[in-house]
Protein backbone atom coordinates (compact mmCIF):
# COMPACT_ATOMS: atom_id res chain seq x y z
CA UNK A 1 0.00 0.00 0.00
CA UNK A 2 1.24 3.48 -0.84
CA UNK A 3 2.67 5.61 2.04
CA UNK A 4 -0.09 8.51 1.21
CA UNK A 5 -2.70 5.66 1.07
CA UNK A 6 -2.41 6.17 5.40
CA UNK A 7 -4.48 8.85 6.89
CA UNK A 8 -2.06 10.08 9.28
CA UNK A 9 0.34 10.92 6.25
CA UNK A 10 -2.32 12.06 3.78
CA UNK A 11 -4.25 14.16 6.30
CA UNK A 12 -1.14 16.74 7.36
CA UNK A 13 -0.34 16.63 3.55
CA UNK A 14 -3.84 17.89 2.64
CA UNK A 15 -3.88 19.89 5.76
CA UNK A 16 -0.76 21.61 5.23
CA UNK A 17 -1.54 22.32 1.30
CA UNK A 18 -5.19 23.64 2.25
CA UNK A 19 -3.83 25.99 5.28
CA UNK A 20 -1.28 27.62 2.93
CA UNK A 21 -3.99 28.16 0.33
CA UNK A 22 -6.22 29.91 2.90
CA UNK A 23 -3.59 31.95 4.33
CA UNK A 24 -2.92 33.52 1.10
CA UNK A 25 -7.08 34.00 0.25
CA UNK A 26 -7.26 35.81 3.94
CA UNK A 27 -4.33 37.51 3.67
CA UNK A 28 -5.43 38.88 0.07
CA UNK A 29 -9.42 39.08 1.50
CA UNK A 30 -8.15 41.02 4.73
CA UNK A 31 -5.66 43.57 2.81
CA UNK A 32 -8.22 44.44 0.39
CA UNK A 33 -10.85 45.20 3.07
CA UNK A 34 -8.62 47.46 5.54
CA UNK A 35 -6.13 48.51 3.09
CA UNK A 36 -3.51 47.31 5.51
CA UNK A 37 -0.55 45.01 4.41
CA UNK A 38 -0.66 40.96 5.30
CA UNK A 39 1.49 38.30 3.57
CA UNK A 40 1.27 35.09 4.69
CA UNK A 41 4.23 32.95 6.02
CA UNK A 42 3.97 29.45 3.89
CA UNK A 43 6.55 27.23 5.68
CA UNK A 44 4.34 28.30 9.23
CA UNK A 45 1.29 27.97 7.12
CA UNK A 46 2.58 24.21 5.96
CA UNK A 47 3.66 23.39 9.92
CA UNK A 48 0.69 24.66 10.63
CA UNK A 49 -1.75 23.22 8.12
CA UNK A 50 0.18 19.43 9.07
CA UNK A 51 -0.85 19.26 12.55
CA UNK A 52 -4.17 20.21 11.81
CA UNK A 53 -4.81 17.42 8.81
CA UNK A 54 -3.86 15.52 11.59
CA UNK A 55 -5.67 16.44 14.81
CA UNK A 56 -8.89 16.29 12.63
CA UNK A 57 -8.17 12.73 11.44
CA UNK A 58 -11.02 10.55 12.84
CA UNK A 59 -10.02 7.95 16.05
CA UNK A 60 -8.85 4.99 13.74
CA UNK A 61 -9.18 3.16 16.99
CA UNK A 62 -7.19 5.28 19.11
CA UNK A 63 -8.81 6.08 22.81
CA UNK A 64 -10.28 9.56 23.12
CA UNK A 65 -7.34 10.02 25.54
CA UNK A 66 -4.52 9.13 22.98
CA UNK A 67 -6.16 11.36 20.31
CA UNK A 68 -5.89 14.62 22.82
CA UNK A 69 -2.75 13.80 23.80
CA UNK A 70 -1.00 13.71 20.01
CA UNK A 71 -2.63 16.67 19.30
CA UNK A 72 -1.75 18.76 22.27
CA UNK A 73 1.67 16.97 22.18
CA UNK A 74 2.03 18.06 18.22
CA UNK A 75 1.02 21.57 19.05
CA UNK A 76 4.33 22.51 19.89
CA UNK A 77 5.70 22.23 16.40
CA UNK A 78 3.48 25.11 14.83
CA UNK A 79 4.42 26.55 18.08
CA UNK A 80 7.79 26.50 17.61
CA UNK A 81 7.66 27.56 14.53
CA UNK A 82 5.56 30.45 14.97
CA UNK A 83 8.46 31.78 17.05
CA UNK A 84 11.42 30.54 15.48
CA UNK A 85 10.04 31.71 11.62
CA UNK A 86 7.39 33.76 11.95
CA UNK A 87 3.77 33.09 12.44
CA UNK A 88 1.42 31.85 9.38
CA UNK A 89 0.01 35.53 8.73
CA UNK A 90 2.52 38.35 9.48
CA UNK A 91 1.03 42.52 9.05
CA UNK A 92 3.26 44.79 7.65
CA UNK A 93 4.99 47.41 10.02
CA UNK A 94 1.90 49.86 11.40
CA UNK A 95 -0.31 47.05 10.72
CA UNK A 96 -2.77 47.56 13.46
CA UNK A 97 -3.71 44.43 15.75
CA UNK A 98 -7.25 44.04 15.17
CA UNK A 99 -6.97 44.28 11.07
CA UNK A 100 -4.50 40.88 11.84
CA UNK A 101 -6.51 39.58 14.66
CA UNK A 102 -9.32 39.69 11.82
CA UNK A 103 -6.84 37.54 9.50
CA UNK A 104 -6.05 34.89 12.09
CA UNK A 105 -10.15 34.48 12.70
CA UNK A 106 -10.96 34.35 8.88
CA UNK A 107 -7.67 31.87 8.22
CA UNK A 108 -9.01 29.50 11.17
CA UNK A 109 -12.05 29.47 10.59
CA UNK A 110 -11.14 28.68 6.50
CA UNK A 111 -8.93 25.96 7.30
CA UNK A 112 -10.84 23.75 10.13
CA UNK A 113 -13.86 23.53 8.85
CA UNK A 114 -13.58 22.29 5.61
CA UNK A 115 -10.77 20.33 6.70
CA UNK A 116 -12.90 18.62 9.06
CA UNK A 117 -15.26 18.06 6.42
CA UNK A 118 -12.39 16.64 3.76
CA UNK A 119 -10.90 14.07 6.32
CA UNK A 120 -13.98 12.92 8.02
CA UNK A 121 -14.40 9.55 6.14
CA UNK A 122 -10.11 9.23 6.16
CA UNK A 123 -8.97 6.55 9.07
CA UNK A 124 -5.92 7.43 10.95
CA UNK A 125 -4.41 3.84 9.41
CA UNK A 126 -4.58 2.63 6.22
CA UNK A 127 -7.29 3.50 4.20
CA UNK A 128 -9.10 1.85 1.94
CA UNK A 129 -8.99 3.25 -1.98
CA UNK A 130 -12.27 4.94 -2.03
CA UNK A 131 -11.35 6.30 1.26
CA UNK A 132 -8.78 7.92 0.25
CA UNK A 133 -9.97 9.16 -3.25
CA UNK A 134 -12.68 10.50 -1.25
CA UNK A 135 -10.28 12.74 0.65
CA UNK A 136 -8.24 14.36 -2.20
CA UNK A 137 -11.53 14.59 -4.57
CA UNK A 138 -12.92 16.85 -1.37
CA UNK A 139 -9.46 18.25 -1.21
CA UNK A 140 -9.45 19.49 -5.12
CA UNK A 141 -13.32 20.20 -5.36
CA UNK A 142 -12.30 22.60 -2.48
CA UNK A 143 -8.94 23.75 -3.83
CA UNK A 144 -10.96 24.19 -7.33
CA UNK A 145 -13.83 26.71 -5.86
CA UNK A 146 -11.35 28.90 -4.34
CA UNK A 147 -8.92 29.12 -6.78
CA UNK A 148 -11.05 29.86 -9.81
CA UNK A 149 -13.09 31.80 -7.63
CA UNK A 150 -10.15 33.92 -6.59
CA UNK A 151 -9.05 34.74 -10.17
CA UNK A 152 -12.52 35.35 -10.83
CA UNK A 153 -13.20 37.74 -8.36
CA UNK A 154 -10.22 39.55 -7.08
CA UNK A 155 -9.33 41.68 -10.43
CA UNK A 156 -12.94 42.64 -10.44
CA UNK A 157 -13.08 43.32 -7.17
CA UNK A 158 -9.88 45.68 -7.31
CA UNK A 159 -11.72 47.07 -10.78
CA UNK A 160 -14.28 47.72 -9.54
CA UNK A 161 -13.08 49.40 -6.32
CA UNK A 162 -10.45 51.45 -8.09
CA UNK A 163 -13.02 53.39 -10.32
CA UNK A 164 -14.60 54.35 -7.19
CA UNK A 165 -11.75 56.03 -5.73
CA UNK A 166 -10.63 59.57 -6.75
CA UNK A 167 -6.85 60.56 -8.05
CA UNK A 168 -5.47 61.73 -4.71
CA UNK A 169 -6.48 58.45 -3.11
CA UNK A 170 -5.07 56.71 -5.53
CA UNK A 171 -1.73 58.38 -5.75
CA UNK A 172 -1.72 58.51 -2.12
CA UNK A 173 -1.88 54.86 -1.48
CA UNK A 174 -2.36 52.32 -4.82
CA UNK A 175 -2.92 49.65 -3.14
CA UNK A 176 -5.73 50.48 -0.79
CA UNK A 177 -8.89 49.25 -2.15
CA UNK A 178 -11.16 50.27 0.53
CA UNK A 179 -13.68 52.83 -0.27
CA UNK A 180 -14.97 55.84 1.90
CA UNK A 181 -18.69 55.25 1.90
CA UNK A 182 -19.58 58.43 3.30
CA UNK A 183 -19.04 60.14 0.02
CA UNK A 184 -22.54 58.86 -0.29
CA UNK A 185 -22.85 59.12 -4.54
CA UNK A 186 -19.79 60.87 -5.24
CA UNK A 187 -18.26 57.74 -5.25
CA UNK A 188 -19.91 57.21 -9.13
CA UNK A 189 -18.25 60.46 -9.66
CA UNK A 190 -15.95 58.67 -12.49
CA UNK A 191 -18.75 56.82 -14.01
CA UNK A 192 -20.53 60.05 -14.28
CA UNK A 193 -17.47 62.29 -16.37
CA UNK A 194 -17.18 59.25 -18.57
CA UNK A 195 -20.34 59.71 -20.23
CA UNK A 196 -20.14 63.46 -19.86
CA UNK A 197 -16.75 64.33 -20.78
CA UNK A 198 -15.91 60.99 -22.55
CA UNK A 199 -18.80 60.06 -24.80
CA UNK A 200 -19.46 56.56 -23.21
CA UNK A 201 -22.97 56.88 -24.12
CA UNK A 202 -22.11 56.88 -27.44
CA UNK A 203 -19.60 53.75 -27.53
CA UNK A 204 -22.11 51.43 -25.75
CA UNK A 205 -24.81 52.14 -28.00
CA UNK A 206 -22.48 51.71 -30.94
CA UNK A 207 -21.69 48.17 -30.04
CA UNK A 208 -25.07 47.52 -29.09
CA UNK A 209 -26.40 47.46 -31.90
CA UNK A 210 -23.42 46.26 -33.84
CA UNK A 211 -23.72 43.14 -31.70
CA UNK A 212 -27.37 42.84 -32.36
CA UNK A 213 -26.95 43.27 -36.21
CA UNK A 214 -23.89 40.52 -36.21
CA UNK A 215 -26.34 38.22 -34.49
CA UNK A 216 -28.88 38.73 -36.85
CA UNK A 217 -26.34 38.22 -40.36
CA UNK A 218 -24.97 34.73 -37.92
CA UNK A 219 -28.21 33.22 -37.55
CA UNK A 220 -29.33 34.30 -41.21
CA UNK A 221 -26.52 32.95 -42.68
CA UNK A 222 -25.63 30.03 -40.26
CA UNK A 223 -28.88 28.40 -39.67
CA UNK A 224 -29.50 27.68 -43.12
CA UNK A 225 -25.81 26.41 -43.82
CA UNK A 226 -25.95 24.24 -40.57
CA UNK A 227 -29.17 22.59 -41.57
CA UNK A 228 -28.05 21.50 -45.24
CA UNK A 229 -25.16 20.20 -43.38
CA UNK A 230 -27.12 17.96 -40.97
CA UNK A 231 -30.34 17.00 -43.69
CA UNK A 232 -29.43 17.25 -46.90
CA UNK A 233 -27.09 15.33 -48.94
CA UNK A 234 -24.78 16.41 -51.16
CA UNK A 235 -21.11 15.70 -52.93
CA UNK A 236 -18.70 17.41 -50.18
CA UNK A 237 -20.69 16.90 -47.18
CA UNK A 238 -18.43 15.74 -44.75
CA UNK A 239 -15.05 17.43 -45.84
CA UNK A 240 -17.45 21.17 -45.52
CA UNK A 241 -18.87 19.27 -41.80
CA UNK A 242 -15.21 18.44 -40.77
CA UNK A 243 -13.69 21.55 -42.07
CA UNK A 244 -16.03 24.43 -40.65
CA UNK A 245 -13.72 25.26 -37.77
CA UNK A 246 -10.65 25.43 -39.70
CA UNK A 247 -11.17 28.81 -39.80
CA UNK A 248 -9.87 29.11 -36.63
CA UNK A 249 -6.38 27.68 -37.11
CA UNK A 250 -5.01 30.64 -38.20
CA UNK A 251 -4.61 33.39 -35.80
CA UNK A 252 -6.68 36.80 -36.02
CA UNK A 253 -3.07 38.56 -36.00
CA UNK A 254 -2.19 36.89 -39.21
CA UNK A 255 -5.16 38.24 -41.34
CA UNK A 256 -5.10 41.77 -39.39
CA UNK A 257 -2.57 42.96 -41.95
CA UNK A 258 -4.59 41.49 -45.31
CA UNK A 259 -7.83 42.91 -43.63
CA UNK A 260 -6.56 46.12 -42.96
CA UNK A 261 -5.49 46.39 -46.35
CA UNK A 262 -8.21 45.59 -47.89
CA UNK A 263 -10.52 47.57 -46.09
CA UNK A 264 -8.45 51.13 -46.46
CA UNK A 265 -8.17 50.19 -50.47
CA UNK A 266 -11.91 49.55 -50.51
CA UNK A 267 -12.80 52.49 -48.50
CA UNK A 268 -14.73 50.06 -45.17
CA UNK A 269 -11.30 50.85 -42.99
CA UNK A 270 -13.06 53.45 -40.01
CA UNK A 271 -16.91 53.31 -41.08
CA UNK A 272 -19.42 51.12 -39.03
CA UNK A 273 -20.26 48.93 -41.90
CA UNK A 274 -17.04 47.68 -42.63
CA UNK A 275 -17.20 46.35 -38.85
CA UNK A 276 -20.82 44.85 -39.63
CA UNK A 277 -19.37 43.40 -42.90
CA UNK A 278 -16.11 41.51 -40.76
CA UNK A 279 -17.77 40.64 -37.19
CA UNK A 280 -19.73 37.28 -38.96
CA UNK A 281 -16.99 36.56 -40.48
CA UNK A 282 -15.50 35.43 -37.45
CA UNK A 283 -18.82 34.22 -35.80
CA UNK A 284 -20.53 32.29 -38.68
CA UNK A 285 -18.36 29.14 -38.57
CA UNK A 286 -18.28 28.77 -34.90
CA UNK A 287 -22.79 29.21 -35.35
CA UNK A 288 -22.33 26.47 -38.10
CA UNK A 289 -20.55 24.12 -36.29
CA UNK A 290 -22.60 24.28 -32.86
CA UNK A 291 -26.31 24.87 -34.81
CA UNK A 292 -25.15 21.11 -37.05
CA UNK A 293 -25.03 19.31 -33.96
CA UNK A 294 -28.35 20.45 -32.56
CA UNK A 295 -30.14 19.78 -36.07
CA UNK A 296 -28.66 16.42 -35.99
CA UNK A 297 -29.94 16.01 -32.92
CA UNK A 298 -33.52 16.56 -33.60
CA UNK A 299 -35.95 13.37 -35.42
CA UNK A 300 -36.10 13.43 -38.78
CA UNK A 301 -39.74 11.50 -38.98
CA UNK A 302 -41.23 15.18 -37.42
CA UNK A 303 -39.70 17.05 -40.69
CA UNK A 304 -40.53 14.36 -42.96
CA UNK A 305 -44.42 14.32 -41.80
CA UNK A 306 -43.97 17.98 -42.10
CA UNK A 307 -42.97 17.33 -45.86
CA UNK A 308 -45.89 14.80 -46.41
CA UNK A 309 -48.67 17.26 -45.17
CA UNK A 310 -47.38 19.69 -48.35
CA UNK A 311 -44.84 21.66 -46.45
CA UNK A 312 -41.89 22.55 -48.29
CA UNK A 313 -38.63 22.63 -47.30
CA UNK A 314 -38.38 26.34 -45.91
CA UNK A 315 -41.41 26.16 -44.26
CA UNK A 316 -40.40 22.62 -43.02
CA UNK A 317 -37.54 24.69 -41.22
CA UNK A 318 -39.79 27.72 -40.28
CA UNK A 319 -42.36 26.08 -38.87
CA UNK A 320 -40.78 22.78 -37.65
CA UNK A 321 -37.15 22.87 -37.09
CA UNK A 322 -36.62 26.43 -35.60
CA UNK A 323 -39.45 26.30 -32.89
CA UNK A 324 -37.80 22.44 -31.67
CA UNK A 325 -34.07 24.62 -32.14
CA UNK A 326 -35.12 28.08 -29.75
CA UNK A 327 -32.70 26.76 -27.05
CA UNK A 328 -29.46 26.27 -30.04
CA UNK A 329 -30.50 29.51 -31.35
CA UNK A 330 -30.73 31.25 -27.85
CA UNK A 331 -26.75 29.82 -26.83
CA UNK A 332 -26.17 30.91 -30.03
CA UNK A 333 -27.02 34.52 -30.43
CA UNK A 334 -25.87 34.97 -26.50
CA UNK A 335 -22.16 33.41 -27.60
CA UNK A 336 -21.92 35.55 -30.63
CA UNK A 337 -22.79 39.09 -29.02
CA UNK A 338 -20.52 37.87 -26.38
CA UNK A 339 -17.68 37.82 -29.20
CA UNK A 340 -19.22 40.94 -30.90
CA UNK A 341 -19.12 43.21 -27.53
CA UNK A 342 -16.16 41.93 -26.42
CA UNK A 343 -13.99 41.78 -29.93
CA UNK A 344 -10.82 44.46 -29.58
CA UNK A 345 -8.52 43.38 -31.93
CA UNK A 346 -10.35 43.88 -35.60
CA UNK A 347 -11.82 47.16 -33.74
CA UNK A 348 -8.33 48.71 -32.97
CA UNK A 349 -7.35 48.40 -36.15
CA UNK A 350 -9.84 49.50 -38.42
CA UNK A 351 -11.82 52.36 -36.42
CA UNK A 352 -9.85 55.78 -35.73
CA UNK A 353 -12.65 57.99 -35.37
CA UNK A 354 -13.63 58.56 -32.04
CA UNK A 355 -17.36 58.94 -32.70
CA UNK A 356 -17.42 55.45 -34.48
CA UNK A 357 -15.74 53.51 -31.96
CA UNK A 358 -16.81 50.73 -30.37
CA UNK A 359 -16.92 49.70 -26.02
CA UNK A 360 -13.78 47.73 -26.17
CA UNK A 361 -12.17 50.50 -28.57
CA UNK A 362 -13.05 53.66 -26.38
CA UNK A 363 -12.10 51.76 -23.13
CA UNK A 364 -8.36 51.15 -24.92
CA UNK A 365 -8.49 54.77 -25.59
CA UNK A 366 -9.02 55.74 -21.52
CA UNK A 367 -5.57 53.92 -21.39
CA UNK A 368 -3.33 56.92 -21.37
CA UNK A 369 -0.60 58.95 -18.58
CA UNK A 370 -3.42 61.70 -19.57
CA UNK A 371 -6.56 59.99 -18.24
CA UNK A 372 -6.87 59.27 -14.53
CA UNK A 373 -6.63 55.44 -13.98
CA UNK A 374 -10.51 55.17 -12.21
CA UNK A 375 -11.67 56.35 -15.19
CA UNK A 376 -10.20 53.47 -17.70
CA UNK A 377 -11.18 50.38 -14.42
CA UNK A 378 -15.02 52.53 -14.44
CA UNK A 379 -15.43 51.93 -18.26
CA UNK A 380 -14.19 48.43 -18.23
CA UNK A 381 -16.81 48.42 -15.04
CA UNK A 382 -19.22 49.05 -17.64
CA UNK A 383 -18.26 47.00 -20.52
CA UNK A 384 -18.30 44.23 -18.22
CA UNK A 385 -21.43 43.93 -15.79
CA UNK A 386 -23.71 44.71 -19.34
CA UNK A 387 -22.53 41.18 -20.68
CA UNK A 388 -22.47 39.54 -17.06
CA UNK A 389 -25.85 40.12 -16.52
CA UNK A 390 -26.94 38.75 -19.88
CA UNK A 391 -24.57 35.90 -19.59
CA UNK A 392 -25.98 35.08 -15.68
CA UNK A 393 -30.04 35.67 -17.16
CA UNK A 394 -29.49 33.52 -20.13
CA UNK A 395 -27.37 30.60 -18.84
CA UNK A 396 -29.62 28.29 -18.34
CA UNK A 397 -30.45 28.83 -21.93
CA UNK A 398 -27.24 28.34 -23.34
CA UNK A 399 -26.26 25.57 -21.17
CA UNK A 400 -29.06 24.04 -22.49
CA UNK A 401 -28.76 24.89 -26.18
CA UNK A 402 -25.01 23.55 -26.00
CA UNK A 403 -25.74 20.03 -24.48
CA UNK A 404 -29.02 19.26 -26.49
CA UNK A 405 -27.41 17.68 -29.63
CA UNK A 406 -24.88 16.05 -28.28
CA UNK A 407 -27.34 13.06 -27.66
CA UNK A 408 -29.38 11.80 -30.49
CA UNK A 409 -32.99 10.68 -30.17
Amino acid sequence: MSMFRFGYVAGPVIGALWCALMAIVASICVSFATGEGLRPVLLSCLIFGAWLGFVWLPDGGRSRGQRIGWSVGLAVVPALAFWLINPAILGAEGTSTSTIVMAWLLFAVASAWPLEIMLRNLPFGGATRHEFEDAVIRFLTGFGYVFFTAIVAVPFYVMLMTSLKNQSELMQNPLDFTIDLSKGWGLFRSYQELFVDFNFGSYLMTSFYISVITVALTLLFSVPGAYAVARLRFRGQKAFSRSILLIYMVPMIVLALPIYIAFSMTGLRNTIFGIVLIYPVTTIPVALYMLQGYFRGLPAEVEEAGLMDGLNRLQVIWKITLPLALPALASVSLYVFMIAWNEFLLAFMLLDDPSKFTLTRGIASLDSSEIPRQHLMAGAVIATVPIMALFLGLERFMTKGLTAGSVKG
